[in-house]
Parts: C-alpha cells; sequence; structure tokens
C-alpha cells in the first residue's frame, strides 16, 4: 500500500471484550491511522475480511538478548520481525543490556515499551544480563534506569542463594521501599522477576507496580495483590520449563530443584486463584533468553489452561495489555495496528497462532 491508499478492513472488529458493544461490522485506515468513518471518495481501496483484534501485546520479552546476553542488530531484528509474524506488534521489553532506541526509528517493526537494563544482586542473576550491585546502590541504578527506560524498571526480586541452596530475596525491605519511591518521583513503574513466596510479600508493601512469574503466590498474598492491584506477568510458557531447569541443577541445590519442581506443579492453580481474586493478569512469554520469540499465542492458551475465561485471556494480550500500557487499541483515529483471523479467537484462542493478516502502522506487513 502507498500512503494514499485506503484499507477497508470488513467482518468481526473486536474493539473491546463486551461480546455486543465491542463489536463493529468494518473500519478503514487511512493514513495509517483507524477511522469508523467511510473516507469520501476513495479510490484505491484495498479490502481485507475476517475476524480483528487490536495488535497483540507480549508484556515480558526481551528484545536484544539471548541466552548469554546481548545480540547484534541483525538478531534483534530477526527478533523483532519474529514477534510481528506472530501479531504481537506492542512488547513490553522487561530487562536488555542491549540500546534498542534504533527500532522507534522502523516503522516496520513493532513498538517496543523498555524497562531499560535488569537490576541484580551481585551474583544473584544470568551472566551477562543485569547490572550486579549491592543495596546501598539500588536506588542510584532504579534512578539511571528509569531514566533510560519506557516508564518501567526491572529489578530482580529473587534468585538461588547460594549459602542456602534455594531461592531467596535479593534486597532488604528499606533498599527496595527507597528505590520503588525513587522510581516513582521520576514517573516511572517497576516490576520485579520472582519466583519465591517469600519475596511477594515485601515488594508489595513496598509499593511496587507489578510482579513476573509471580509463582509464589498464595493463600496469604493472593488478597495482598487484589487489595493493592498489583498485576502480575505470569510467562506460563517460561514456567513449563522448570522442571527442566531443575534436573539440570539438582546435583548442585537440590533444594532448590525441589522447590522449582513444586512451583511448577501448581503453576495452573495458582494463576486461576490470582485472576478469581481480581489480580490484573497480563500476557507475557519471557522470549529473548532461552525461549524464541512468537509465542505470545501460547501464552494466552495458557492461561486458558490456568482457568481464565477465553475472552479474559484475550484481553490479557490485547484490550486490557493496551489500556495497563497507556497504547490505544482500535479506536477512532489511533495507529492502524491490528491483526486479523480466519475464525472468531474468542470461540478458540488457538485461531491467535495463524493470523491471516498483520497490520502495522496502516500498512499490511504478513
Amino acid at each position: 500500500m502507498d500512503d494514499g491508499a485506503v484499507l477497508h478492513i470488513k467482518g468481526r472488529i473486536l474493539v473491546g471484550p463486551d461480546p455486543l458493544d465491542g463489536v463493529r461490522d468494518e473500519l478503514w485506515v487511512v493514513g495509517g491511522r483507524i477511522t469508523f468513518d467511510r473516507p469520501a471518495g476513495a479510490r484505491d481501496v484495498t479490502t481485507v475480511e475476517g475476524w480483528v483484534l487490536p495488535g497483540l501485546v507480549d508484556a515480558h520479552c526481551h528484545v536484544g538478548l539471548d541466552a548469554h546476553g546481548a545480540v547484534d542488530e541483525a538478531t534483534t531484528e530477526k527478533q523483532a520481525l519474529t514477534e510481528r509474524h506472530a501479531g504481537a506488534l506492542l512488547l513490553r521489553d522487561a530487562g536488555s543490556p542491549s540500546d534498542t532506541r534504533w527500532i522507534d526509528e522502523r516503522e516496520d517493526l513493532p513498538r517496543v515499551i523498555r524497562a531499560g537494563r535488569h537490576i541484580a544482586r551481585t551474583r544473584r542473576y544470568i551472566r551477562n544480563y543485569a547490572h550486579e550491585i549491592e543495596p546501598e546502590d539500588l536506588v542510584a541504578y532504579v534512578a539511571r534506569e528509569a531514566r533510560r527506560g519506557d516508564g518501567w524498571v526491572k529489578l530482580v526480586g529473587d534468585w538461588i542463594d547460594r549459602e542456602t541452596g534455594d531461592l531467596g530475596a535479593c534486597w532488604p525491605r528499606g533498599a527496595v521501599e527507597a528505590a520503588i519511591a525513587e522510581a516513582h518521583r521520576l514517573g516511572a513503574r517497576v516490576t520485579a522477576h520472582c519466583f519465591a513466596e517469600e519475596t511477594l510479600a515485601p515488594l508489595v508493601e513496598a509499593g511496587i507496580d507489578c510482579i513476573e512469574h509471580a509463582t509464589g503466590l498464595t493463600e496469604e498474598t493472593i488478597p495482598l495483590f487484589a487489595e493493592r492491584g498489583v498485576a502480575i506477568v505470569p510467562t506460563l510458557v517460561n514456567i513449563a520449563t522448570f522442571p527442566r531447569l531443575a534436573d539440570g541443577g539438582e546435583g548442585k541445590f537440590p533444594r532448590w530443584a525441589d522447590h522449582m519442581r513444586r512451583l511448577h506443579a501448581r503453576r495452573y492453580a495458582t494463576v486461576g486463584a490470582a485472576y478469581d481474586a481480581g489480580i490484573p493478569v497480563y500476557v507475557g512469554t519471557d522470549a529473548g533468553g532461552s525461549l524464541p520469540h512468537g509465542l505470545v499465542g501460547q501464552e494466552v492458551e495458557e492461561l486458558v489452561k490456568a482457568g481464565m475465561p477465553a475472552a479474559a485471556a484475550l484481553s490479557a494480550a490485547t484490550w486490557g495489555a493496551r489500556a495497563w500500557l497507556g497504547r490505544p487499541g482500535l479506536e477512532e483515529g489511533a495507529p492502524a495496528d491490528l491483526v486479523v483471523y480466519d475464525a472468531d479467537p474468542r470461540a478458540d484462542v488457538r485461531v491467535l497462532g495463524a493470523p491471516s493478516r498483520v497490520v502495522l502502522r496502516g500498512r499490511v506487513v504478513a
């Protein structure tokens, strides 16, 4: 399509989760933006038909990162294109050592919301990923990443403690309270990688905005999350790897391996209980470390397996996720980032795995 072309999309336009008010029959794309009013005098019109969702959201991935650390621009581009092919057009990058600002200049790549680089305790995270610091430096590093990111900062809340041989919290309460307060002062939200149970309550009480993975949620902490409105991004496609990780580390850290297996065994019950309690749940895959990109549809399927209704799981990757991140969906005047399917994804979320068209910034790109 050239800049003067008009895209006409017909069928079932799913502008929201409501089965009645959330459905329109058609929309047009003019100048890269959505309108629900037929453009007058349009001649160069391309028509696409199907079931339409806003561009999907992967709210936890890592662009510019692989299992060994930062990657080059060519590899980063492939990662972003893989997300685009899967219909993920809005990515929250939950920590990367790479400078990926150049992606913002590319009209053919998804939009990225960055959390800067991970901030971890010394020797308490994956090598080459994070700033590895001690608690007295936490506030300064949080301020640095708050200024570098796009409104988010990422902490590593817990990791293997070699002294105990199990998961352990990384930060004392006072340090994390001061760091979160500083991020909020600078207009950034804070999220944290957390697997363990005991890590959660102190972070929530310190004012954290989101928890990644959240496998350690319990009957005691779920009400606290719900009361404070703290969101979770479960990354169930990543949690599925826990048994393999446990097998690999059992010889050195048997307590940790047993803990990881137990967290894995109750993963669906944990997410289902969180959703039932009213905790906001969003879709994220943790792609870019040990996992490939393009898994957003599989993560929606995992949320359904955990007991979330299909409409709620879809919202966690579309309408709700976009609102949470402050980005528009299928709205009048919004950038035309949308995905078209041959069947109704509300009836079967597996449809997400096979988009028929992907439209980014008003152009059909896949």
